[in-house]
C-alpha cells in the first residue's frame, strides 16, 4: 500500500452538520407520545484564544483573521462572540487589492487573562449587536457652483491659471481626482483633502502640491469629519464642541506626511505629479482607510507612480501608512513639523532588534490653541536609515523594502492632544510612546482552532495520516514559494535576493530531498537541483557567498551539494563542497577549539552553529576521507558537542543556553559565565537535530564517539520531557517559563523536538517508552499549529521568525518575546517535513509505506 497521493485524496469532508428536529405535540394532551430529540449544536467556525504579551492593559486591540484562515473562500456573514456577548466586527480589505479578505474586530486585553473568542457563520444571536461607528473616512467636494480665476491665489501660483470654486454645496464621493487648475485654498474640496478619524483624533491630507498631513483635535468620540467645514474653511480653526484644527503645517510634512530626501540632502515633497487621486477604501465602524494615488511623480531620482494607503482603527490615535512605489527609491522620508519651543524625542534603538518599533517625536505647546501637543512617527529599526532634520521638519529616512518593481515603506504616525488625551507632560507622553511601540512590536498571542481543521484531524494518527500532513505542507509551500529561492530569485521572507545560507538553500531543500527518498516523488528531489544547484557556477564557484565572513550559517547547503555530487558526479559540486570544507578548516575557534559562529562574533559559540556545521562536516568525512584523516575530522565533530555540553548546558535542568561568549564581553553575556540568559526553544532544537543527524555518519566501530553522542541524546530527551507542555504536547518559546507573560507555544522547535525523539527511537538511541511522548507532541503539532484551508492547502502557525544575539538583541526574556511571530517560514517548514518523515517511519509498523 502506498499513501503518497496528494492531500486532496485524503481530505475528509467538512460539510455542515445536519440538524434534525422533530417536535411532536398534541394539544391539551397530558403526556407526550414521543420523546423530544436531542439537538446537537454545530461546532463554531473558529475559536481563538488571545493573550496580552504586555504588562499593561491593551484596550481596543485590533484583531484580523482572514477568510483563508477561517476555512472560507469568500465573504460570509460572521458573528464574533466573547463570553457569549457579541462583539462588533467588520469585513475588511486588509491588503487593499479591492477584495474583502477577512474579519476585523477589537478586544480589550487586560494584563494576564486570555480572551476567548468564538466566530460563528450561522445566526445565533437573538439580539443584534449594538453598532457604534468609531471610525470614519471622508471625502467631499462642492457641486452646483463654478470655477473662476483665483481671486487670492497663493503667492507662488499667481498667473499660473489656478482657479477657485465659488458657490455650490458639498457632496460626498468615494473617489476624486482634482483638475490641474486646482491648488491649495481653491475652496473646492472640504477641508482641502480626504480625512480619516477614530474616536480619539482626526487627520486630513492636503490633496495638492503641499502633501502635508494636518490634525483635527477631537473633544467628542463620535465621527465629526462629515460636519467639518460645511460653513466655510475658517470655522474649523476655532474651537467648537467637537474640537478644532490644531496644527500649523506650513511648508512642512505636518503630522506624518512623506517625501524623499534627494542627493543634495534636501527634502522634496510629492509635488510634481501628473494627477492625484483620493479614494475611500473602507468606511466601516471599526476600521477606515484612504488611498492616495500619485500618478507620474517626478523626483530627483526618477519618475514613477506612488500609492499611499492610510488606515486607522477604533480606539487608537495611530494611523498606518503603507507606501507602494513602482520603482526603486533609496531615501523615503517621513516627518513631523518642527515648531519653536518644542522638545525633540527619539526612542531608544540600542536594545531593539531590526523588527522592533521605535519612534521620533516632538512635545510642547505647539497646537493652535496653545495646548500641549505631542506628535510621533513609529518605524521598524531595520527600516531606519537615519534620523535628521531640516528647518521645517524632524525627519526619519526610511529604506524601502522589496524588489525594484515592488518597493514598500510602512510606518505609523500619531498625535496626542492634551484636551482629549489628558496627557499633560513630556514624561507621560514618553510613557504613551513606549507602550505604543511595544504594542506594534509585540503582537497579541493567538491560538486559532477552526471547524475545518478539527474535522481533518479526527482521523487516527498512523503512518498514512503522518505522510498526508507532511506532504500537505510540503506541497503547499512548493506551490507557493520554495522554487523562488533560486539564485537571483526572491527571498519573500527577508524581502531581498536569496543568499547562500542555512534555511532557504540548506535545510529546506534538504528536507524535500529526504521526502523524495521516502516517497520517490520527483517534484521533491528536484528542489535541490532547482534551488541549491542554481548557486553553483560551472566552475564550482558559489554565488552570494563570501568565505572571509566565516559565517557558519553558510555551511548547511553543503549537505545538498554532496547529494547533488552523488547524483550527478559533476565536478563543479565537488569544487563547491571543498570550498565549504576549507571554510571550516579555517574557521576561527575558541581557545578550546569550538567554532565561532561568525568572524564578527568573536569568541561566541551558539547552539544554532552546531547544527549549521557539524552534520556537513561529519558527512564530508564519511564521503571523502579515509583512515586517520577521517578519524581526525570526526574527533573534531564530536569535540564540538563535548564543548557545547561543557559550556552551554545547565547542570540543574539539563537545558542548554542559546549561546556562550568565551570573552565575556558581549552585553548579553553573563560576566562570570559568559552565558546568555535564556533557554530558547529553537536554539535547543538545532542542537537536538544535530546530534541525531551526526550519528548517521559516524562508523559503528567508533564506539567511544557514538557512546558519547547517544548519552547526550538521552540527557536531552530527559530535559525536554521535563518542559513539555502537558496540555498540548508542544514546547514553549522560552522552554522553562510557560506561565510567564508573553510566552507562547512555538511550532518550529516543537517540530525539531519531534524529529529528535522520533529519529532517536527509530535508530535505537532512545527506548520505545518515549513513543507516547512523541505521539502526543505530533498530535500537538497538528492541532496547535497546522491550519487547513478550504482549497486543501495548509499553514504552519506560531513560528518564531528569527532570534539572535548582539546588535541590539540583548538576550533578555523580553527580547525573545519581541521578535515577530511568523508562519510558513523555511525554518519551521523544513523541521515539520523532517518530523513527519520520522513519524511515518515510527508509525509504519508493517512497513507498508513506500
Amino acid at each position: 500500500m502506498t499513501i503518497n497521493a496528494p492531500l486532496k485524496q485524503f481530505a475528509l469532508t467538512s460539510g455542515a452538520i445536519i440538524f434534525a428536529s422533530l417536535f411532536l405535540s398534541a394539544c391539551q394532551q397530558k403526556e407526550s407520545t414521543a420523546a423530544l430529540p436531542i439537538l446537537k449544536k454545530a461546532p463554531p467556525l473558529a475559536q481563538i484564544e488571545i493573550s496580552n504579551p504586555s504588562d499593561f492593559a491593551r484596550p481596543d486591540e485590533p484583531i484580523y483573521v482572514s477568510y483563508y484562515d477561517l476555512g472560507l473562500t469568500s465573504k460570509e456573514a460572521l458573528s464574533v462572540f466573547s463570553a457569549d456577548v457579541e462583539l462588533p466586527s467588520q469585513a475588511v480589505d486588509i491588503d487593499y487589492d479591492g477584495t474583502v479578505d477577512g474579519l476585523y474586530f477589537v478586544v480589550d486585553l487586560n494584563n494576564s487573562t486570555p480572551v476567548s473568542i468564538t466566530i460563528e457563520n450561522t445566526p445565533v444571536s437573538v439580539k443584534p449587536v449594538d453598532k457604534v461607528k468609531r471610525v470614519q473616512a471622508d471625502l467631499a467636494h462642492k457641486v452646483a457652483g463654478q470655477w473662476l480665476p483665483h481671486s487670492r491665489p497663493p503667492k507662488h501660483q499667481i498667473n499660473t491659471g489656478k482657479k477657485e470654486y465659488v458657490g455650490g454645496h458639498f457632496e460626498n464621493v468615494k473617489s476624486l481626482t482634482p483638475p490641474d487648475y486646482y491648488t491649495d485654498h481653491s475652496n473646492w474640496i472640504r477641508y482641502e483633502g480626504p480625512g480619516i478619524e477614530s474616536d480619539k483624533v482626526g487627520y486630513r491630507f492636503y490633496l495638492d502640491w503641499r502633501n502635508g498631513f494636518d490634525i483635527f483635535g477631537k473633544l467628542t468620540p463620535e465621527p465629526v469629519l462629515h460636519q467639518i467645514g460645511l460653513d466655510g474653511y475658517e470655522s474649523y480653526h476655532h474651537k467648537a464642541r467637537w474640537g478644532m484644527d490644531i496644527l500649523k503645517v506650513g511648508s512642512s510634512l505636518g503630522a506624518g506626511g512623506f517625501g524623499v530626501m534627494n542627493t543634495k540632502n534636501q527634502l522634496e515633497h510629492v509635488a510634481n505629479v501628473k494627477t492625484r487621486t483620493a479614494r475611500i477604501v473602507e468606511n466601516g465602524d471599526l476600521r477606515a482607510s484612504v488611498q492616495l494615488d500619485y500618478n507620474d511623480w517626478k523626483n530627483s531620482y526618477n519618475q514613477q507612480n506612488l500609492v499611499a494607503d492610510i488606515s486607522m482603527h477604533a480606539g487608537s490615535r495611530l494611523a498606518n501608512v503603507a507606501l507602494k512605489l513602482s520603482k526603486d527609491l533609496p531615501n523615503m522620508a517621513t516627518g513631523i513639523v518642527k515648531h519653536e519651543n518644542t522638545v525633540f524625542i527619539q526612542g531608544d534603538l540600542s536594545n531593539l532588534s531590526n523588527y522592533g518599533y521605535s519612534y521620533i517625536a516632538s512635545w510642547g505647546k505647539q497646537s493652535l490653541d496653545k495646548s500641549p501637543l505631542g506628535m510621533a512617527i513609529f518605524f521598524k529599526k531595520g527600516d531606519l536609515k537615519k534620523v535628521t532634520e531640516d528647518k521645517n521638519n524632524y525627519l526619519a529616512i526610511l529604506e524601502p523594502k522589496g524588489d525594484k518593481s515592488q518597493q514598500r515603506v510602512n510606518y505609523y504616525f500619531a498625535s496626542v492632544w492634551q484636551p482629549e488625551s489628558g496627557i499633560n507632560s513630556k514624561d507621560a507622553f514618553i510613557d504613551y510612546l513606549n507602550k505604543e511601540a511595544e504594542k506594534l512590536t509585540q503582537k497579541p498571542r493567538l491560538r486559532i482552532k477552526t471547524r475545518l481543521s478539527a474535522a481533518q484531524f479526527k482521523a487516527p494518527l498512523d503512518a498514512k495520516s503522518a505522510l498526508k500532513w507532511t506532504q500537505a505542507l510540503a506541497d503547499t509551500e512548493l506551490s507557493h514559494k520554495v522554487l523562488g529561492y533560486h539564485y537571483m530569485g526572491w527571498d519573500v521572507n527577508r524581502k531581498r535576493l536569496p543568499k547562500f545560507e542555512y534555511d532557504i538553500i540548506g535545510i529546506q531543500p534538504y528536507a524535500y530531498n529526504q521526502l523524495a527518498l521516502l516517497t520517490g516523488k520527483k517534484q521533491y528531489s528536484e528542489v535541490i537541483e532547482k534551488v541549491t544547484a542554481s548557486f553553483i557556477s560551472d566552475q564550482g564557484k558559489i554565488y552570494a557567498y563570501k568565505k572571509s565572513n566565516f559565517n557558519i550559517d553558510n555551511i548547511p547547503p553543503g549537505q545538498n551539494l554532496i547529494s547533488l555530487y552523488e547524483r550527478t558526479g559533476e565536478a563543479k559540486y565537488r569544487v563547491a563542497i571543498e570550498t565549504l570544507r576549507e571554510q571550516l578548516h579555517d574557521q576561527p575557534r575558541t581557545s578550546a577549539g569550538a567554532f565561532w559562529h561568525k568572524k564578527k562574533y568573536q569568541g561566541q559559540v551558539w547552539l544554532d552553529g552546531v547544527y549549521m556545521g557539524m552534520p556537513f562536516l561529519a558527512h564530508y568525512a564519511k564521503k571523502f576521507e579515509l583512515g586517520h584523516k577521517q578519524q581526525e575530522t570526526l574527533n573534531e565533530v564530536v569535540n564540538e558537542f563535548k564543548l557545547t555540553r561543557e559550556f552551554l548546558r545547565d547542570s540543574n535542568t539539563g537545558l542548554y543556553y542559546h549561546a556562550w561568549d568565551e570573552l565575556k564581553a558581549q552585553s548579553w553575556a553573563d560576566k562570570n559565565t559568559g552565558l546568555s540568559q535564556e533557554f530558547w526553544a529553537r536554539g535547543m532544537g538545532w542542537l537536538a537535530m544535530a546530534v541525531v543527524d551526526v550519528l548517521d555518519y559516524i562508523p559503528t566501530e567508533n564506539i567511544e564517539q557514538r557512546d558519547f553522542l547517544v548519552t547526550m541524546i538521552g540527557e536531552i530527551a530527559v530535559s525536554l520531557k521535563s518542559v513539555q507542555d502537558q496540555n498540548t504536547g508542544t514546547w514553549w518559546q522560552i522552554l522553562n517559563k510557560p506561565a510567564q507573560r508573553g510566552n507562547y507555544r512555538e511550532s518550529s522547535a516543537t517540530a525539531m523536538f519531534i524529529y529528535f525523539y522520533a529519529k532517536a527511537i527509530n535508530k535505537g538511541y532512545l527506548a520505545k517508552e518515549y513513543t507516547a511522548l512523541v505521539k502526543s507532541a505530533y498530535k500537538g503539532l497538528l492541532s496547535e499549529f497546522t491550519l487547513v484551508h478550504k482549497d486543501g492547502t495548509v499553514s504552519m502557525l506560531n513560528q518564531c521568525y528569527v532570534a539572535g544575539l548582539g546588535f541590539g538583541r540583548d538576550g533578555s526574556y523580553d527580547y525573545y518575546m519581541s521578535e515577530p511571530i511568523s508562519r510558513n517560514d523555511p525554518k519551521g517548514v523544513a523541521p515539520y517535513i523532517l518530523a513527519g518523515i520520522e513519524m511515518v517511519k515510527l508509525l509504519d509498523i508493517d512497513n507498508s509505506v513506500k
